[in-house]
């Protein structure tokens, strides 16, 4: 693997697909349910796959003990403090929600799946686009429905791309990429590097998302007061190909729309290492307000911040280097492999 390639490599991939007959279940039980879900009243089913969604917090521990650190992060409280669990039920609640919207979409035209997002400002996201010198990256997170804000924007006539995850099963990447396709969304392999940096230097869109969890090799920020780590991707190819990165905040409404908001462009000078991690920081601090909006609607459920104290240490180290114009030097020798890596390791994260 290139240095180009281990800068750019997905946060979520998995090490090998699973066997061939479970990758079959997956795609039969994902069709099998979209299409119960196209049929029932949608009020039901969010009902009930939000408890389920729930029930798999209470019943899972490493998600349970996750998804605690998360929220506790979140909201300035131990995890096991109860008002953390009370949190955290309610995003797992919002989350079937979520997957409801998500199954149900394929049963819709794509011109109403275009109009999902109802608080869209498509001419100003025109002319940041247009502004730019590269294209837009638009850095977004598990927040709200992602799916139907990017059909918004095509809708709008908007090119815009998105990168997904096509290691672990690739024929259900291969239906969900022709859904999106149908709805205007192109979808493009984390692996395909020549086509990410295309759609950029096309000066078209392309969509990331930067809290897929915890990794030591990414670029250290604070978040919500901690250190962590967020994807070294989109600050790398905005330096790259002199595109902007846009951090998106995309918010369920009362009325069941989304109201999408943004800040100022962020822009990223070539060759600076401090550049790096000011714009990924820039982005973290985005993710803090989107977060912090509305954590009910976070439904990320990796671990987010480092395992041990020394993590965090040798994160803010490595922040400072880079800051003072060197290179990020890695994580230090001897530090213990954490929580986040050994669950990437082993598939279950």
């Amino acid at each position: 693997m290139t240095s180009q390639e281990h800068r750019l490599e997905a946060p979520h991939r998995r090490g090998k697909n699973g066997p061939r007959i479970v990758e079959r279940a997956a795609v039969a039980g994902y069709r099998g349910t979209s299409w119960l879900l196209g049929l029932l009243p949608a009020g039901p089913a969010r009902e009930v796959i939000g408890r389920l969604s729930q029930l798999s917090y209470l019943a899972w521990p490493a998600k349970r003990r996750w998804s605690n650190q998360n929220f506790g992060h979140v909201l300035g409280l131990p995890p096991d403090d109860p008002a953390v669990r009370k949190m955290a039920l309610r995003a797992y609640r919002e989350y079937g929600r979520y997957l409801v919207e998500l199954m149900r979409l394929p049963s819709m035209p794509p011109a109403n799946v275009g109009v999902l997002a109802t608080e869209l400002d498509a001419e100003e996201i025109r002319r940041i686009a247009n502004a730019a010198p590269g294209g837009l990256i638009l850095a977004a997170a598990h927040v709200g429905n992602n799916e139907a804000v990017a059909a918004g924007v095509a809708h709008h006539g908007l090119p815009i791309s998105v990168v997904a995850d096509d290691s672990s099963f690739p024929e259900l990447y291969d239906l969900l990429r022709r859904q999106r396709e149908s709805w205007g969304v192109k979808v493009i392999a984390w692996r395909n590097l020549r086509e990410i940096f295309g759609v950029l230097r096309r000066r078209e869109m392309l969509a990331l998302l930067v809290d897929w969890g915890y990794r030591h090799d990414g670029i250290p920020v604070r978040l919500f007061g901690a250190w962590t780590t967020l994807p070294a991707g989109p600050a790398t190819l905005a330096a790259k190909t002199g595109s902007w990165i846009l951090p998106i905040a995309i918010r369920r409404t009362p009325a069941g729309g989304f109201q999408i908001a943004w800040d100022v462009p962020i822009v990223v000078p070539p060759g600076d290492p401090a550049a790096l991690q000011r714009a990924t920081q820039a982005m973290a601090d985005a993710l803090s307000v989107t977060i912090g909006t509305a954590p009910e609607q976070w439904y990320s459920f990796k671990p987010m911040w480092p395992a041990t104290a020394a993590a965090a240490a040798d994160l803010e180290r490595r922040a400072q280097v880079m800051l003072a114009g060197q290179p990020d030097p890695g994580p230090g020798r001897g530090l213990p492999r954490d929580e986040a890596d050994a669950a990437e390791s082993d598939g279950s994260a």
